[in-house]
């Protein structure tokens, strides 16, 4: 395998702190999910946006790949879910993707979606570890 890039995010103070790379090119204020401060966010946002970023990354290399132009908006739902409770908490993610392919029927979309999902590195990532949704829109 070999190493195509590397990144590096810092956090102080955990759900509630800072988020930063060395080089400060990426600073964000973390507040818990529901907390409303201007500036801020928290890490279930950015995994959202990491992730339809990347999937739409995907999609777009299977749109060339199939010969096929067209704009694509790709989001991505991030939810956090609580399981019977132990000592600690016990809280797992679920994300469901939705797509829209400019020109490109429905089905023809879920399918295109479906293909994405499989080389999408976030995907791969979290597959059979928590449930993810793919539906075309």
């Amino acid at each position: 395998m070999q190493k195509i890039y590397s990144t590096k995010v810092y956090n102080t103070g955990g759900r509630v702190g800072q988020a930063f790379t060395e080089d400060k090119a990426f600073q964000v204020t973390v507040v818990q999910p529901g907390t409303k401060q201007e500036g801020a966010t928290n890490p279930e946002q950015l995994f959202a946006a990491g992730y339809a970023s990347c999937f739409n990354g995907a999609l777009g290399a299977v749109l060339k790949q199939k010969g096929i132009v067209a704009e694509a908006t790709v989001s991505a739902t991030v939810t956090l879910y609580t399981l019977p409770t132990t000592d600690l908490p016990n809280v797992q993610l679920g994300v469901a993707i939705e797509g829209h392919i400019e020109g490109v029927t429905l089905a023809e979309s879920q399918e295109l979606l479906e293909l994405a999902h499989t080389v999408c590195p976030y995907s791969k990532a979290v597959a059979g570890n928590i449930e993810v949704t793919v539906t075309a829109v």
